[in-house]
């Protein structure tokens, strides 16, 4: 867990949110000037945005580029077990007295003055990161794109958005149109941008986009090809054809998520990456379709084999759906805690065809999570047979009850997956 003087820093951080939000960068751009403009001295920057896959993809540009002998920093959000999670300096997490140093700097700096949690963080992050040498900076959006306070580097070296879909529709939008505008905000005048597999409409939007600002695009379809073949990567793109291991990371969508990784290397190149073998094979993302082979559920259950993923949108259920519907058959029961802002229905309905019952729990600690009753009946009114219980444990308990060798799947967000990982002693490094 966070160590008290970070978590301090932090809490004093949440009491500067504003009482009324004005959706611009103004605070974002006052800070960091008052810090010395950290956010002009970043290595060069990747900028990443979109509804699903930016972590994954994140984590296989970074073992592209570290295995080529590269450095590189990362910022990303939310954090799982420890906000350390979210600043990555040249390849280490950054450590505890550092982080509270950076935090109390940037608190001081601000002077009072009203700002959000993600922004302030987000300029303390900027300013750790352009004040230690590295070759690159991975740069994931928080939320959106063009008001995001990652939003602030005017030159990127490139933009890349991976899959966009419905999410956050009450600061996005509520079409997918609105939410691509947002997403395309990342993209720079005169910046090449990689783009993942799209809908059209949102295609549209981001060719638009870039169009307007001569930002030249690489898109999944026309300038790059990923598919499985015999067990196999497969990439294509101008440059040729890449046969390359499946990736480590579960779940077919990420043979997407690797081409988009590996357009974005290829252009970087210039000889750089020796082994494109490493983005399929040295990427690590807690979280997203992991299972769990060590800790308190694996010992609690042995016989079970338990995963665990913490999307919470439409696309992540059907992703997970995907992934389930590979598997062996078994007996497969869900674990599914959620917050009362995100689309319960659109993610369970994909779910429904490949779970046996499903059992809703609260997600601890967390004050807009829904009941597990309220979980419980969301699945039932998509035609899942359900049950709420009152923990974790209580709902393998059941579960016990009806199987001796089950598949258990746990989900419906992040804060939930961040406490499994704290209970199963899961070291993020």
């Amino acid at each position: 867990m966070i160590s008290k003087s970070s978590d301090k820093i932090l809490k004093r951080m949440m009491d500067l949110h504003p009482k009324v939000i004005d959706l611009t960068l103004d605070r974002v751009f006052s800070l960091l000037e008052a810090l010395n403009s950290p956010h002009k001295k970043l290595p060069a920057v990747i900028h990443i945005a979109g509804t699903n896959g930016k972590g994954s993809t994140l984590s296989m540009i970074r073992a592209g580029l570290e295995s080529s002998g590269r450095s590189v920093h990362t910022y990303t959000s939310p954090h799982l077990i420890r906000f350390n999670e979210r600043i990555r300096l040249a390849g280490k997490l950054i450590t505890e007295t550092e982080l509270s140093q950076l935090l109390d700097e940037c608190y001081a700096a601000n002077a009072g003055k009203e700002i959000t949690y993600f922004e302030i963080t987000t300029c303390a992050a900027m300013l750790a990161m352009s004040r230690k040498n590295a070759d690159y900076t991975l740069l994931e959006v928080g939320l959106g794109g063009r008001l995001d306070a990652t939003n602030v580097v005017e030159k990127p070296t490139l933009s890349v958005i991976t899959p966009i879909s419905f999410d956050h529709e009450q600061f996005l939008g509520s079409s997918i149109e609105k939410i691509a505008s947002e997403k395309a905000g990342i993209i720079k005048r005169n910046t090449p941008a990689v783009i993942s597999l799209q809908n059209e409409q949102a295609l549209k939007i981001i060719e638009d986009r870039a169009f307007e600002l001569n930002a030249p695009i690489y898109s999944y379809g026309k300038n790059w090809l990923a598919w499985e073949e015999r067990g196999r990567l497969i990439y294509q793109d101008g440059q040729g054809l890449l046969d390359l291991p499946y990736p480590n990371l579960a779940g077919d969508h990420q043979i997407i998520n690797a081409g988009c990784a590996l357009q974005t290397l290829r252009l970087l190149d210039n000889g750089l990456i020796k082994n494109f073998d490493s983005v399929t094979t040295n990427a690590s993302w807690p979280a997203r379709m992991q299972k769990l082979k060590d800790g308190f559920l694996n010992k609690l259950y042995p016989s079970a084999e338990i995963w665990l993923d913490g999307g919470h949108n439409p696309a992540a259920g059907e992703a997970i759906a995907a992934h389930l519907s590979k598997l062996k058959p078994r007996p497969t029961y869900a674990i599914c805690g959620m917050l009362n802002t995100k689309d319960i229905k659109g993610f369970m309905n994909p779910l429904s065809s490949q779970i046996d019952k499903l059992f809703g729990i609260s997600i601890p600690e967390e004050n807009n999570t829904l009941s597990g009753h309220e979980t419980s009946q969301e699945a039932a009114n998509v035609g899942m047979v359900s049950n709420s219980c009152d923990s974790l444990e209580s709902a393998f308990k059941l579960i016990k009850q009806h199987s001796e060798n089950p598949r258990i799947i746990i989900c419906g967000s992040l804060y939930l997956a961040g406490h499994v990982l704290a209970l199963q002693k899961y070291e993020i490094n």
